[in-house]
């Protein structure tokens, strides 16, 4: 991980209190869709071309 530079005009502040269970939760169901999502883009079918034409391999 890098050091984030801090723009001239903005400042950054970070508020140090710990998350509710509806953020946690909430944080934690995004979590899980886009791993979801990431998986079902891995399990796209793929294409094999052969001498008698393409077939689709799953």
């Amino acid at each position: 991980m890098g050091l984030i530079k801090e723009p001239l005009d903005i400042d950054f502040e970070v508020d140090p209190r710990p998350l509710t269970k509806e953020e946690k939760f909430a944080i934690s169901e995004f979590i899980k869709e886009d791993k979801a999502k990431k998986a079902m883009l891995e399990k796209r079918p793929t294409k094999i071309r052969t001498s008698s034409g393409t077939k689709t391999k799953f």
